[in-house]
């Protein structure tokens, strides 16, 4: 008898001490006034969005959604709080059935280590608690920490707020990425399928290089378009361009739009380098003969016409990514790399894009 009550009281200690740690008081700080990474436009209305749609005309009912999303944005801020969570005001969150929760509405926390980034935590809550507060990592060593917390792919951001120990500090870190890099792209570009917000391959670069991306990655609807090349064209002090222009449109597309994009671009940003990459296979079509002639057909013409453009054009390139493993098995649904197809594209690009970088002042 004695036992049980000493197990149903040990029981009960337990229930406690976890309900005390879920209700534990957190001193909230909104993100938007620490330090925002990876922005091209730094002055949006609404801090969390990466166009400005009332200032950029022209996009689709889709698109103007797809800009509006997170994707590649992150806060970098020092603390010396034994906690950190995120509470988030959500104006629009993505529940797609290529993408688990962490990627899409949740969020990816780094902690600077001996000089490098280092993974601490990631998560997201659950679809009916979506905008509680979500702890996502306690019981942290004494003293300073920098902290760089990716905001979610896939979803519309009211509001994030930072949540610490009551009696902690939390500051602005200066931003611990050099240059403004513009990078637009595709689904691959906007992190399609990876499991973190940390993972695609922009924010993977940033993090190994220290150069940082400013990702316009819109998933299906990179295609070249007179409207986003605007928005590209007004965008603030960038230092070079990268493309995953070819991932999305088809040959004739292709053929149609490139020279016209190039050329845009250049009377807007001269001197600027033009990085162009070439789209990655898709294991889609090993057996759709279907899929394969589209796929063949636009590598064909973009190995064409980027042969021509960086005769025709100065400061154009273009380099081959690589996000395949020999056994062909980064792919998560034919077309997408997972997280381990994009530590390889990332790897891929690094000596090239930097080689080209460098050529320009920027290191």
């Amino acid at each position: 008898m004695k036992r049980t009550i000493a197990i149903l009281t040990s029981l009960a200690l337990t229930l406690i001490m976890a309900a005390s740690a879920s209700a534990k008081d957190f001193k909230f700080t909104e993100a938007s006034t620490l330090t925002l990474t990876g922005k091209l436009f730094p002055d949006t209305p609404n801090p969390y969005h990466r166009i400005d749609t009332v200032r950029f005309k022209g996009f689709t009912k889709g698109e103007n959604q797809l800009v509006r999303q997170a994707s590649g944005i992150a806060c970098a801020f020092r603390t010396n709080s034994s906690s950190i969570s995120v509470k988030t005001h959500y104006l629009n969150a993505r529940f797609a059935p290529n993408g688990n929760g962490i990627s899409q509405r949740g969020y990816d926390l780094y902690i600077k280590d001996k000089g490098k980034w280092v993974y601490a935590a990631s998560g997201c809550n659950s679809d009916s608690k979506l905008e509680n507060n979500l702890v996502l990592i306690e019981n942290l060593a004494p003293g300073e920490h920098e902290c760089l917390l990716y905001l979610p792919l896939y979803s519309e951001l009211g509001s994030v707020q930072i949540g610490t120990d009551p009696g902690a500090s939390i500051e602005p870190l200066e931003n611990p990425f050099r240059h403004r890099v513009a990078i637009f792209g595709s689904s691959y570009t906007h992190g399609s399928c990876t499991s973190r917000p940390g993972m695609p391959y922009p924010a993977q670069f940033s993090r190994k290089t220290g150069i940082q991306m400013l990702s316009i990655g819109v998933s299906g609807r990179c295609l070249m378009q007179d409207y986003f090349c605007e928005a590209l064209c007004q965008a603030p002090d960038i230092d070079a361009f990268i493309f995953d222009a070819f991932s999305n449109p088809g040959a004739e597309l292709i053929n149609e739009r490139l020279f016209g994009f190039i050329e845009k671009l250049q009377a807007a940003h001269p001197g600027k380098p033009l990085i162009f990459q070439k789209t990655i296979r898709r294991g889609t079509r090993n057996f759709s003969q279907s899929k394969e002639k589209f796929e063949a057909e636009k590598m064909a013409m973009s190995d064409s016409l980027m042969a021509i453009a960086v005769r025709k054009y100065k400061d154009v390139y273009y380099v081959v990514p690589n996000a395949d493993a020999p056994d062909h098995t980064t792919s998560v649904d034919g077309v997408h790399p997972g997280d381990y197809g994009h530590v390889l594209w990332a790897k891929s690009i690094e000596k090239p894009v930097l080689r080209i970088l460098r050529r320009y002042g920027i290191k």
